[in-house]
C-alpha cells in the first residue's frame, strides 16, 4: 500500500512566512536575538540590512536595540558563512555555523591570501603570515579594540601593500592589513566593533572574540539544516543546498540526520519538512512588510515563484542576483521601495493589491520612516527599481 505524502500549497507556505519570519504584526518580537534566530541569521554583507531586517520584525523598532546585541552584549556575531555571505547569527548558534560552514571558507580564504601575498608582495610565506596573525591578536588583547590603522602601528607588516593587476588599467594596491583582518574575522578570532560614526559607517575598530566550543562538523550541519527547515520549510533539497552553499552529498546527509520527511509542493514538486511539520499552521492576520535589500526572507529559497513573480525579478534584483528592497503583502512580493534624500520612503506596486493592502503598506512605510529619523539608507547593491524611485 502506497502512503500518499502530504501536499503543502502556496497559500500555506505564505502563511508560514508571516508567522515564522515574524512579519505579521502579531508575530513580531521584542529582542533582536529572537528575530535573528527566527530566520536562522540576518544577512550582514550590507551593514544596513541587519538593522532594517531586524527592525521589520520587532514590536518596537530601534537601531539602539540592534546595537545592543551587536556591540554591548555581543549576543549577535557576524560570520562569513553560508554561500560565502556574511551573516549575523546569535552567539549560541555561532559555533554550529562556524563548524558547519565558516571554517571551511576560512581555509580557502587563507590559501587565497597566501597566494596573493606570494605573488604581489615580498617576503611572505605561511610562517610569516602566522606570525603576523599572532602579533595582531596580541596587540588586540592589549588594546581591547583597535582599527586596522591603529594595529598597523603595533604590527608594521599590516602597512605593507600588495600591487594587484600590475600594469593593467585597473591596477590597484591593497593593504595587507585589511585582508589579514578579514581573514582573522573569517576564522572567528576577531569581530567588528561599534562603527566610528552612524550605524551605517564603514569605519570601525576590531575586537577579539572568545573562542567558541568545538562542534563536530556533521552535528553542526544537522543543526543548521534543522533550524533552516524549521524557519523555511517546506523546501526542496535544491533550496537547502543553495542557501547553505554545501555540496549535494552534505546537504542530503544533514537532512537525513534530522529525519526530514517528504511532502509535495504545488505542482507535485517533492519537498521536505521537519518531522511532524506537515500540518497546516493557519494564516495570520493580513500583513504588509517593507523588507531591505538582501533580507533573509526574499533570499531564503532558490525557487521563488510562489512568492515572487518571475516578471518582476529584473526590477528587484541586480545582475549578480542580489535582491533590492521589496514590498510584501500577505506572503507575496508586490512591489519595491526606496528612501529618497529628503527621507521620504516611496514605493511602487506591480499591480492592484486593493485598498486594505495599500493602507497597510503606507502604514509600514510610515513606521520605517519613523524609526529611521534622520538616517538615510542607500542599499549597497542597487537595483533598477530602487534607482528609479530615488531619481524621481
Amino acid at each position: 500500500m502506497t502512503t500518499r505524502v502530504p501536499v503543502i500549497g502556496d497559500d500555506e507556505r505564505r502563511a508560514r512566512v508571516g508567522w515564522r519570519h515574524l512579519l505579521a504584526p502579531s508575530a513580531r518580537v521584542a529582542w533582536v536575538e529572537e528575530a535573528a534566530d527566527a530566520v536562522v541569521g540576518l544577512h550582514a554583507t550590507d551593514a544596513a540590512t541587519v538593522y532594517l531586517s531586524a527592525c521589520a520584525r520587532l514590536r518596537e523598532p530601534s537601531a539602539a536595540e540592534v546595537e545592543r546585541a551587536l556591540y554591548e552584549d555581543v549576543s549577535l556575531v557576524r560570520l562569513l558563512s553560508m554561500r560565502r555571505t556574511i551573516f549575523a547569527v546569535t552567539e549560541e548558534f555561532a559555533p554550529y555555523v562556524s563548524s558547519s560552514t565558516a571554517r571551511a571558507i576560512a581555509v580557502k580564504e587563507r590559501a587565497t591570501l597566501l597566494k596573493h601575498l606570494r605573488d604581489h608582495a615580498e617576503g611572505w610565506d605561511e610562517v610569516r603570515l602566522a606570525a603576523a596573525e599572532r602579533a595582531v591578536l596580541a596587540a588586540l588583547a592589549r588594546r581591547g579594540e583597535a582599527t586596522t590603522r591603529q594595529l598597523g602601528e603595533d604590527v608594521p607588516e599590516l602597512r605593507e601593500q600588495m600591487l594587484m593587476s600590475a600594469g593593467k588599467p585597473y591596477e590597484a594596491k591593497q593593504s595587507v592589513g585589511s585582508r589579514l583582518l578579514r581573514l582573522l574575522a573569517a576564522d572567528g578570532h576577531v569581530r567588528r566593533g561599534r562603527p566610528r560614526g552612524s550605524w551605517l559607517s564603514s569605519s570601525y575598530p576590531w575586537a577579539p572574540v572568545p573562542q567558541w566550543p568545538d562542534v563536530p562538523v556533521r552535528e553542526a550541519k544537522a543543526e543548521v539544516a534543522r533550524r533552516w527547515l524549521a524557519a523555511y520549510g517546506p523546501a526542496t533539497v535544491e533550496d537547502v543546498k543553495w542557501w547553505t552553499g554545501w555540496t549535494l552529498g552534505d546537504t542530503r546527509r544533514a537532512l537525513a540526520d534530522v529525519g526530514a520527511e517528504a511532502v509535495e509542493l504545488s505542482g507535485g514538486v517533492p519537498a521536505l519538512v521537519l518531522p511532524g511539520d506537515a500540518e497546516p499552521v493557519g494564516g495570520p492576520e493580513p500583513w504588509a512588510a517593507l523588507l531591505p535589500g538582501l533580507d533573509p526572507t526574499v533570499m531564503g529559497w532558490r525557487g521563488r515563484d510562489w512568492y515572487l513573480g518571475p516578471e518582476d525579478v529584473p526590477a528587484l534584483f541586480d545582475r549578480a542576483g542580489n535582491a533590492g528592497p521589496t514590498v510584501w503583502w500577505c506572503g507575496r512580493v508586490v512591489g519595491g521601495w526606496a528612501q529618497r534624500a529628503d527621507g521620504e520612503v516611496v514605493w511602487r506596486l506591480f499591480g492592484d493589491v486593493g485598498a486594505e493592502a495599500e493602507a497597510a503598506i503606507a502604514g509600514e512605510a510610515a513606521r520605517l520612516a519613523g524609526w529611521l529619523g534622520e538616517v538615510r539608507v542607500t542599499p549597497r547593491f542597487r537595483t533598477p527599481l530602487e534607482r528609479e524611485l530615488v531619481a524621481k
